[in-house]
């Protein structure tokens, strides 16, 4: 019998006027067609809206919600996901585009995969422009397109909290069951993979497949473009909320080499809020520099 789940993809829009349709049609053209498309534009400025609703023609069965009010990434998609029905979930951005064969490699990875409790597989992804036109790759590949550094799996939470390991979210496919464990994304947050790969790498293993799955377009307007900006309120916004992720993984920490690993996540942010001038949160990394190195002492003291 052949294995053949349904697959959700959860499409957030804003602002994608240009790219939305050529990005819904890169889901609707996957080889793996047990899928379900779930769209939320987050109350666009330009025409997407109108985009969404003239490509909705062709496909009626698609659900589509328009946020009335701009509610960010983390609310709009725990929002479709409670419409959700899939066994996979994948987290889409309508300016993406996903290779054909995307939706049934990842498919394929769950199913061959030997790491038991997998929980989420992803690949790598060519960064384009805006006009379409290529300028890198998530992780670095040589000349046949294969990563050129080993990609660690399986249980990467040391790695996540010494930084020495990266997820690429845009290729990510997850079980159902682990948006349900962790209640989905943090609304709390202004953005959020990096907290989600975290509290899902403390339950579930993670494999990775040494291919290109899809195009992410790198938009001038990107809420990764704010990471470095100084003196910007949205760079101030998304750094500390990096700074709640911090928080919270200390939380999750049970060991003392937990503890020195979540230091480096600690220094490379003091040396982004020095660079952003945020005085304000560099004390506040300070002092939960301090904290966590008093946790590494004490524990050093009753071993």
């Amino acid at each position: 019998m052949n294995y053949n789940p349904l697959v959700s993809v959860i499409c957030l829009c804003y602002n994608h006027e240009k790219f939305v349709q050529e990005g819904l049609e890169s889901i609707v053209n996957q080889t793996h067609k047990n899928i379900e498309i779930i769209i939320v534009d987050d109350c666009s400025t330009d025409n997407s809206v109108e985009e969404i609703e003239k490509w909705l023609v062709n496909y009626p069965n698609v659900i589509f919600i328009a946020n009335r009010v701009n509610q960010g990434n983390t609310k709009s998609f725990n929002t479709a996901f409670k419409r959700s029905t899939g066994s996979y979930i994948i987290d889409f951005a309508t300016d993406d585009l996903l290779h054909p064969d995307c939706v049934a490699t990842q498919i394929e990875q769950f199913k061959n995969s030997t790491y038991t409790n997998l929980g989420i597989v992803y690949g790598n992804a060519e960064m384009i422009f805006e006009d379409n036109t290529h300028f890198s790759y998530f992780f670095e590949v040589d000349q046949n397109k294969k990563r050129i550094q080993s990609q660690p799996t399986g249980d990467i939470y040391l790695g996540l909290l010494r930084l020495d390991n990266n997820v690429c979210s845009v290729s990510a496919m997850a079980k159902r069951e682990v948006y349900e464990k962790l209640n989905g994304y943090n609304e709390n947050l202004h953005y959020e993979d990096y907290d989600f790969w975290i509290r899902a790498a403390r339950s579930y293993n993670f494999d990775y497949i040494d291919q290109i799955l899809l195009q992410k377009r790198e938009l001038k307007n990107s809420l990764s473009t704010y990471r470095f900006r100084r003196l910007n309120s949205k760079t101030r916004k998304y750094n500390r909320s990096t700074y709640k992720i911090v928080i919270h993984a200390l939380k999750m920490n049970t060991t003392t080499e937990e503890n020195k690993a979540i230091l480096n996540m600690i220094h490379h942010e003091i040396e982004i809020a020095l660079r952003t001038i945020d005085p304000i949160l560099l004390l506040k990394y300070i002092v939960l520099e301090t904290k966590v190195l008093a946790l590494i002492a004490l524990k050093k003291r009753y071993q």
